[in-house]
């Protein structure tokens, strides 16, 4: 059986609905599909990280100054409005989609081959995700939202949120990670952002931005890969530049998402389809701020959510 996303509204539901499945069938022969694990970039995050010997040893605490992950949309709820008052952006992007690609980029090594080995290390990373906490969470509206057919007149469902995470492992302690996603936002893009630490002296006294060496990894609209480098400018002064260097490709070219996912489900293969345990703990993670437990801030469209 193939099961669509979303697995419950929260995590009591979510166990209920395994219960329920699991009255008829073993875990092993049910695919709980969500797409954007289906999607050839979101796959690439891994591979990119694991076949290269130049990225992995950096890939730590002791490198990394923070992590950004964003999921911007420059159009609005248009003809969802019903189905969007009822989930919002924490629930229709976040939990899932969201914390599937910050386990791609920060899961460890996969031990073994069987199809299991990714989504052993995808839970093991997940359930040491700290739960949020109101503190670390900013929601927002956007100017009009309440006029589109379906929504509350009074609603106070976020069409923008922003939230700050931390990992509870020696890898990645100390480490801030975060994640934006909205609607009504200037630019349509999804990808992620790994900033690296400065050197503790610039050696030729410049004054440099924090985020000068970073490895950016683009999901959508196209497919991109690139590093951050700062390379010198013509002349007699040692001053530099951030450049970038830069691969991308149109994702027309990749194999559609569902094709993908529901030609493994017909071979039984589960590496990319969530497992109960992984559903329960990405669960855990959001269960704090579900509901009206932080404001709602209006924004204008066309920029980056509200000011707070």
């Amino acid at each position: 059986v193939v099961v669509e996303k979303p697995f419950g509204r929260d995590l009591e539901s979510a166990q209920q609905l395994s219960r329920t499945l699991h009255q008829y069938f073993a875990e092993e022969d049910i695919f709980r599909i969500d797409h954007f694990l289906g999607k050839e970039p979101v796959q690439n995050i891994l591979y990119t990280r694991f076949a290269n010997p130049d990225i992995e040893p950096l890939w730590n605490r002791e490198h990394i100054r923070c992590i950004q992950i964003t999921m911007s949309e420059d159009f609005g709820v248009q003809d969802r409005g019903k189905f969007y008052d009822e989930v919002g952006t924490l629930l229709d992007v976040v939990q899932n989609h969201m914390l599937q690609v910050l386990a791609n980029l920060t899961m460890d090594p996969p031990t073994g081959e069987d199809h299991d080995a990714v989504r052993d290390r995808k839970a093991e990373l997940m359930r040491a995700v700290r739960p949020l906490t109101p503190y670390n969470v900013v929601r927002g509206q956007y100017e009009g939202y309440r006029s589109v057919p379906g929504v509350a007149p009074n609603s106070k469902v976020e069409t923008f949120i922003a939230v700050r995470l931390h990992i509870d492992s020696w890898r990645w302690a100390g480490v801030p990670i975060y994640i934006r996603a909205g609607k009504m936002l200037p630019v349509t893009c999804t990808e992620a952002v790994v900033e690296f630490k400065r050197p503790p002296r610039e050696t030729f006294g410049e004054l440099v931005p924090n985020n000068s060496a970073h490895v950016r990894m683009r999901v959508s609209p196209d497919i991109a890969i690139a590093l951050g480098l700062r390379v010198k400018i013509p002349g007699e002064r040692m001053a530099g530049r951030d450049v970038e260097l830069d691969l991308h490709s149109q994702a027309v070219e990749d194999m559609p998402p569902y094709e993908r996912l529901l030609g493994d489900a017909c071979h039984g293969i589960t590496e990319l389809f969530s497992r109960q345990d992984l559903v329960e703990a990405q669960w855990r993670v959001v269960e704090p701020i579900l509901g009206e437990v932080t404001p709602v801030y209006t924004y204008q469209p066309g920029t980056w959510g509200p000011e707070e």
